[in-house]
């Protein structure tokens, strides 16, 4: 026992500032003594997605324009970029915004210059005077570099955060979705000459869409580069489209009163927009074959003549004077009448035959 208990006297005492190793064999020093450290792996679980951009809304298209034809809209213009801003960051897309000065007397210019030196996704093209709405949409769609392809008024009444629904419809396959707005924020003259008008349009074209003339639209590229938008023929863009073989739909969007400003429409709009739509049916449906239209009707006066005078002939046989039957002029009349529009429909097929020309025609693929 005194030989174990002297054994364990004599082991050597640890030294206080001696360094202790660790299991991993590190050791570090704190003050005047040392203390373990252990090698501590970091975790790596991959690069992190923040939520706003994994909840993006997908789509097909690579490029997003823009047009945003205005006139006076200067107060207007800075909330409708943020809402756009705003509307866009939740679409996974690259977009530009087009601002089409219609030549406002007022500072809508100068805004417009202002958010295109801060922000090169914006870019305007500015008239010398006012031209009009679909001079301002012709010119835009010509300097649109999207395959995909929005109109939106300026006044703040339609709502950004509705692009995203109408891209979703071109994914589906359509080539043009036109907004309806099935609750219109409009005074009453506007609403009702509205609603008056687009029935009318509808029962002539047969194209069965509720708002023909809504300004938030998205198109397919090749859509707005085989449209021809001149005078007033914004109002019948869809009908256009769908005369060219695209397909076209609707879907509802929410309206909004107007905050700034005055619209720029009156009541007289109907009765253009009237004439304009026997424009619009002449030119797709009988640009290429005027005998189909001036060779009905002119045949149809000169059949009413004949029967006029028909009437008269078998009347002057059985012996009644014609000279107080003022019947015999509008016979003559009908027939001559009928023989001129026979002959424009003739010059109008000639003039036809000798301009055909394939781009006219509007191809979907070929191999």
């Amino acid at each position: 026992m005194a030989d174990q208990d002297q054994q364990q006297n004599t082991s050597k005492p640890a030294k206080p500032n001696e360094p202790k190793e660790s299991p991993s064999g590190d050791i570090s020093k704190k003050g005047d003594g040392y203390r373990r450290t252990y090698n501590k792996r970091r975790r790596y679980y991959g690069k992190q997605t923040p939520r706003e951009f994994s909840n993006k809304v997908k789509t097909s298209f690579k490029k997003l324009s823009i047009i945003v034809p205005l006139y006076n809209e200067e107060e207007s213009i800075r909330p409708l970029v943020n809402e756009i801003k705003r509307a866009l960051g939740r679409v996974d897309i690259d977009y530009e915004v087009l601002f089409v000065d219609d030549g406002s007397q007022d500072d809508s210019l100068k805004q417009i210059k202002e958010i295109s030196k801060t922000d090169k996704r914006f870019r305007f093209i500015s008239f010398r005077k006012n031209y009009g709405k679909s001079a301002a949409l012709h010119i835009g769609f010509r300097n649109a570099k999207g395959n995909a392809v929005v109109t939106i008024d300026a006044d703040l009444q339609d709502d950004p955060q509705e692009i995203s629904n109408l891209l979703k419809k071109l994914d589906d396959g359509y080539d043009l979705c036109s907004g309806w707005k099935k609750n219109r924020k409009d005074p009453f003259i506007k609403k009702y000459s509205s609603k008056l008008f687009n029935f009318i349009t509808r029962l002539i074209s047969g194209i069965k869409i509720h708002d023909i003339n809504c300004g938030l639209k998205a198109y397919r590229k090749e859509v707005v580069e085989n449209i021809k938008v001149y005078g007033e023929m914004h109002r019948y863009i869809p009908v256009l489209a769908k005369w060219q073989g695209f397909k076209i739909t609707e879907t509802p969007v929410q309206h909004r009163a107007r905050r700034y400003g005055k619209t720029k429409y009156g009541i007289s709009r109907f009765f253009k927009g009237f004439i304009d739509l026997i424009t619009v049916t002449f030119a797709t449906r009988y640009i290429k074959r005027p005998m189909h239209f001036f060779g009905f009707f002119g045949a149809l006066a000169f059949i009413a003549g004949v029967i006029v005078l028909g009437y008269l002939t078998v009347l002057w046989i059985q012996g009644q004077p014609l000279s107080n039957r003022p019947m015999i002029f509008l016979g003559m009349l009908l027939i001559i009448v009928g023989v001129q529009m026979f002959s424009v429909g003739l010059l109008g097929e000639m003039l036809v035959h000798n301009s055909m020309d394939e781009k006219e025609y509007v191809i979907k693929e070929k191999s």
